[in-house]
């Protein structure tokens, strides 16, 4: 299945895409799920949005929030609104979708810790991704939903001081000839001079 993935800030959306949006939002979060809220906030205006299409359809979505807005009390970039419709589920879109959210989080606001308020019943989900529950589970709109975070990631390099030594026999051996050639080389150049 060929897909496109794009990440647009609102005002870049074209009011087609925010119809779509909108119309796939209500189908998941308020016809299918049978909860009635105010699906619309103004925090779309501040969101990236990450939109899923499959030839000129869209078939998945998520909205992406800047650390600057407060959600939850929480100044991380949070991820929001996740959705594949029904027909597209089961073909591993959340997951390529979420990846991209999270690359996207990573790249723009920096390695810092993401947030996300999840339905319960897809804690295991969110969990493979990294992200760690920090709340009990609360309801909100009459849905069970619980607070997680996807730690900030570890450097590439551990800070100095925190490296542990690799203590196996070649590593040990090799040390020790390096060692010895060193020590070799300081003392052919104390001989010459």
């Amino acid at each position: 299945m060929s897909v496109n993935f794009s990440i647009k800030p609102f005002d870049e959306l074209s009011p087609v895409d925010v119809y779509y949006i909108l119309h796939a939002r209500s189908q998941v979060f308020v016809v299918e799920q049978h909860c009635v809220y105010q699906d619309i906030d103004e925090l779309d205006f501040d969101c990236q949005h990450l939109v899923i299409h499959k030839s000129r359809s869209l078939i998945g979505y998520c909205r992406i929030l800047p650390p600057d807005v407060v959600v939850n009390n929480s100044s991380y970039p949070h991820i929001g609104r996740v959705l594949v419709l029904p027909e597209h589920r089961g073909k591993g879109l959340a997951r390529q979708m979420m990846t991209r959210a999270i690359k996207f989080c990573y790249s723009t606001y920096g390695k810092h810790p993401i947030q996300i308020s999840a339905q319960t019943y897809l804690i295991d989900f969110y969990q493979s991704l990294g992200f760690e529950a920090i709340s009990e589970p609360y309801l909100e709109d009459g849905l069970e939903h619980i607070d997680m975070l996807l730690p900030k990631p570890k450097s590439k390099l551990p800070a100095l001081g925190t490296m542990k030594p690799n203590l196996s026999v070649k590593n040990v051996i090799i040390n020790v000839l390096l060692l010895l050639l060193a020590v070799m080389i300081i003392g052919m150049l104390y001989l010459l001079i």
